[in-house]
């Protein structure tokens, strides 16, 4: 196959992140190739060797993915095209006939053990935790004698000889974690009326109020934020730029002017995409934040200055 056609995601074999990749109906006729790593497989897209790559990038428990974020933030720049909603359950994997005594030792990806922290207080409260590249890596480690158990998906077991000893792990009810098909930019696809668009922006100056001025251009034109969050830019500490998600198309009236506005104002903005949201959900938009509203007003303005106003 040729690069476009293949897809790259966290690996190895049986990660989560697999399991969200395979829900895509394209993903049946593309070449699907495991990478090591968030970064391997993001830079797999930047050097052409993959046509997209799908991350994990937020969990309802634990919150951002930083090693995404910060990928999406700092990296050459990518786009962000599809979503996947993915409800996480886990399952202690090991060897055959191991029993719950014998396990003395523990893996998974940090983000897992969030998840699973009060499960393994209760049955394993004295094990060792080291944190795995990712759940299925946990499962391979556990393959390889280095470990007695590893929390992972059900799946992944039979990918590893390995068998689950308790399953439907999850210390918060419907445990959620988001993933995103990312890409080369490109042009944006056709909103669909229940959008997201993602960005990052950079303070110009810190002063006080300085987020409250910029976080400003989204509530007065009447568009709601779903997730911000700060990273450090690593220029220093207190240095900071944030990853936001908002609902809508760049193309409705309201966001794109949002994001102009945080142009002008910003050191720097980094579009992230707009793309359909996977719940499907249409945003409940505002008196007076309605394209049609934009237009009137827009139109308005042009007769005003044309002395017909």
């Amino acid at each position: 196959m040729s690069p476009a056609s293949r897809y790259t995601y966290l690996g190895p074999e049986g990660t989560f992140t697999e399991a969200a990749l395979r829900t895509l109906p394209e993903a049946a006729t593309r070449e699907l190739v495991p990478m090591v790593s968030v970064p391997a497989a993001l830079d797999a897209v930047r050097r052409g060797d993959a046509g997209g790559a799908l991350v994990p990038i937020e969990n309802s428990v634990e919150g951002g993915i930083t090693a995404t974020l910060d990928e999406l933030a700092f990296g050459e720049p990518l786009m962000i095209y599809r979503e996947v909603l993915l409800p996480i359950a886990f399952a202690l994997l090991v060897r055959p006939g191991t029993a719950l005594a014998d396990v003395k030792t523990v893996t998974g990806h940090p983000a897992a053990q969030a998840q699973v922290r009060n499960w393994k207080a209760e049955h394993l409260p004295e094990a060792l935790w080291e944190s795995a590249a990712s759940n299925a890596d946990g499962a391979r480690l556990v393959q390889e004698g280095r470990f007695d158990g590893a929390f992972a998906g059900e799946f992944a077991a039979p990918t590893y000889g390995l068998e689950p000893l308790a399953t439907d792990i999850h210390d918060a009810a419907n445990a959620t974690t988001r993933f995103v098909l990312v890409g080369k930019p490109a042009r944006l696809a056709a909103p669909t009326g229940a959008d997201k668009t993602s960005a990052v922006f950079w303070l110009r100056d810190d002063h006080p109020g300085a987020l409250l001025d910029l976080l400003q251009e989204f509530a007065i034109r009447g568009v709601n934020l779903m997730r911000i969050e700060s990273r450090p830019t690593g220029e220093g500490l207190g240095r900071y730029c944030f990853s936001v998600d908002a609902e809508g198309h760049l193309t409705d009236r309201r966001v794109g002017e949002t994001l102009m506005g945080l142009k002008r104002r910003c050191l720097n903005v980094r579009f992230l995409g707009s793309y359909p949201r996977a719940d499907e959900v249409a945003p409940k938009v505002g008196r007076g934040a309605t394209d049609v509203e934009f237009t009137g007003a827009s139109d308005w303005l042009n007769r005003t200055l044309d002395g017909r106003g």
